[in-house]
Parts: structure tokens; sequence; C-alpha cells
């Protein structure tokens, strides 16, 4: 397991990426969970999100969302450093 966590719900727009694959290729020290839900009821057909430790990112698009997701290690990485 990775000291950073990205959840993901299997149902999300995100999901159009291989987000697993872009994210622990990038950034070895992170673990992307897949999961069937994560409880947030409606928001997977709103807009694309993650959790990343337990923090709420999303965008307007899937690209954007990557985006995010990807700052939101790196400020979670900076604690580690």
């Amino acid at each position: 397991m990775g000291i950073v966590v990205v959840d993901v719900c299997d149902s999300n727009l995100i999901t159009t990426f291989d987000i697993e694959e872009i994210i622990e290729s990038e950034y070895p020290e992170v673990a992307v969970l897949i999961h069937d839900c994560l409880n947030f009821c409606g928001l997977c057909r709103l807009k694309p999100y993650a959790m990343v430790n337990g923090k709420r990112v999303h965008g307007k698009t899937p690209e954007e969302t990557l985006e995010k997701i990807k700052a939101a290690i790196e400020e979670e990485l900076a604690f580690y450093k």
C-alpha cells in the first residue's frame, strides 16, 4: 500500500482512463484503489472525481480531474519529503 491512496468509484467518468496504470506508473508511492461504490450517491454521474487520502478531488472533465489528482498527490507527497 502506498503512502498516498487514491480511491476511485468504478462507475465514475474518471475511469475512462486507465487511471490506476497512469498514476501508479508515475507515482510508485501511490496506491490506486478501484471500488464498486464510494457512497457519494449521484456524484459519479455528475462529474469525474476521486478521493486522495480522503479528500475529494473533482473537475469538469476527466482530463482536468486527472491533473487535479496529480496536484493533490504532489501536495500529499510534499508532506513526507
